[in-house]
Formats: structure tokens, C-alpha cells, sequence
């Protein structure tokens, strides 16, 4: 690839992050995922070339979280040795058991989160937690424990970054204010979200695009949805980073040139 990826701020962190990340869900959990088509959990023979490849093409940002599935546990040993190279983002608040999703904002919850989440990845710190909001987001910013116990984890060096991944707008703006960073949807086919990514490019606040492609569900007639879709996302320059989760190496390749062409 003639041209490479740019690392970007991610905010006001100090963070800098590839504009577009790894998301690894299917490398942890294939129920009760919202894909057109199904899918096989890569083996550690076929994952560990995915990362390699990701890490090839220059992305240095890996979304995982405790809510898909194994991915947490998989990521530990497929990153060994390669912990300055990646810039890791996890979650707290969802948890996945046997098909099923449960929510708790706890503060007890959000620190056992940490704390397995560290052990899971065999790192001493995360570089940033994101909130997986349960649809009621005022609620988990405005009357949960969530928040104020993830600033002492960032406190205490235990994260370097925190923020919500929101589900309406007023949740997002209201993630924007009082924390470091909004994972927000944005794509072609929904605009809902952009008050949210004004406010962070204004403030100067990390945003990631999940649903890039609406989990695989954009078509275009005569025109390649994959480079629209990119091209759209990054002609806001509030955009950090959008987090594309696939398992396929061309798919991957081909996301990172079209991102190149969207960025330069």
C-alpha cells in the first residue's frame, strides 16, 4: 500500500489513534449478533494473522469488551509482546451469558469489570473504557456509580481514557460533558447522532463511529458502499476513529484503503 494510516488524537487523552480500529467480537462471540450473514469464530492460528495484518496495514486501535464473549480472554495471549503497539479499548456495564445480556452499573461491578478485564488482556493498564449503555443513557451517566468509579480507575493508572458508548443524542452529549470520550453511530444510512460529534469536535473530545456500515447492511447501487460509507464518516473531522469488526483479511485490507482515500 503506497499511502499508510495517520494516527489522530483521540481527544484531549494524549491518545493517538488509528482512524480506523479492529473490533473484536467475532473473535469472541457469534450469538446474538446483528450481521447479515453468520460466521465462524476464527481459530488462534487465523485471529493471530488478523491482528498481525491490522497491525501491518498501521492500525494501532483494538475494541474488545466483556460482553463479546471470549474475545477479552483471546486478545491476552494473541497481543503478547505486542502491548506498546496497540492502543486497547474495552468496556464495562454488559455482561453476556449463555445468549443473554445483563446491565450493571454498579460501582463494585465497574471495578470487578476492571480489574478482570486487566487480568483477561495481561496488561497493567487500559487505554480507554467505554460505558455500554443499556438504551437508558441519562440514566447510567445521571444515577449510576459507573462514571465516578471509572475516573478513580483513571486516577489510580488503571485507565488512561473513559467515556459512554451512547445509544440516543441527548446520551451522547451528555457523555461528551462529562467525560473523555463518546463511541456514537453515524453511517449513511443514520445521521441521527451528528449533534454528538459537532459537540466533541467543539470540545475537543475523543469520538469513535460504531455501525460504520450499519453492521453490513449498506448497499449501494453502482457505487462502493465501503468507500461511501468511509468517505462520508471522515468528511466529519470530529471523527476519531470508526471501529469495523470483520474477520476477513481482504475485507480488512479493503476497509483500510478506503479509509486512506476518505483521510488523505
Amino acid at each position: 500500500m503506497s499511502e499508510s494510516l495517520i494516527t489522530r488524537p483521540f481527544g484531549d487523552t494524549g491518545i493517538m489513534v488509528s482512524p480506523i480500529g479492529l473490533g473484536t467480537v467475532k473473535l469472541g462471540r457469534d450469538q446474538g449478533v446483528k450481521y447479515p450473514n453468520g460466521f465462524t469464530i476464527p481459530d488462534d492460528k487465523a485471529a493471530s494473522h488478523l491482528i498481525d495484518l491490522a497491525r501491518d496495514l498501521g492500525i494501532n486501535l483494538i475494541d474488545t469488551a466483556p460482553a463479546y464473549g471470549i474475545s477479552e480472554q483471546r486478545l491476552g495471549p494473541l497481543l503478547k509482546g505486542q502491548r506498546q503497539d496497540w492502543v486497547i479499548c474495552s468496556k464495562v456495564g454488559e455482561e453476556f451469558n449463555e445468549g443473554d445480556s445483563s446491565f450493571d452499573f454498579s460501582a463494585k461491578h465497574t471495578r470487578f469489570s476492571i480489574e478482570r478485564s486487566l487480568k483477561r488482556l495481561d496488561t497493567d493498564f487500559i487505554d480507554m473504557v467505554l460505558v455500554h449503555s443499556d438504551g437508558n443513557d441519562l440514566n447510567v451517566i445521571e444515577q449510576q456509580e459507573v462514571l465516578d468509579e471509572l475516573l478513580r480507575c483513571k486516577q489510580e493508572g488503571l485507565i488512561r481514557a473513559y467515556g459512554v458508548s451512547t445509544k440516543t443524542v441527548a446520551g451522547g452529549l451528555r457523555a461528551a460533558e462529562k467525560t473523555d470520550a463518546v463511541m456514537a453511530t453515524f453511517n449513511l444510512d443514520y445521521k441521527d447522532e451528528k449533534p454528538v460529534i459537532d459537540f466533541c469536535e467543539k470540545n475537543n473530545k475523543g469520538l469513535l463511529i460504531k455501525k460504520a456500515f450499519a453492521s453490513g447492511h449498506i448497499c449501494l447501487a453502482g457505487e462502493d458502499p465501503i468507500q461511501a460509507s468511509m468517505d462520508f464518516i471522515f468528511s466529519h473531522p470530529g471523527v476519531s476513529s470508526a471501529i469495523v469488526g470483520t474477520i476477513n483479511p481482504t475485507h480488512l485490507t479493503a476497509n483500510v484503503k478506503a479509509v486512506i482515500k476518505a483521510t488523505t
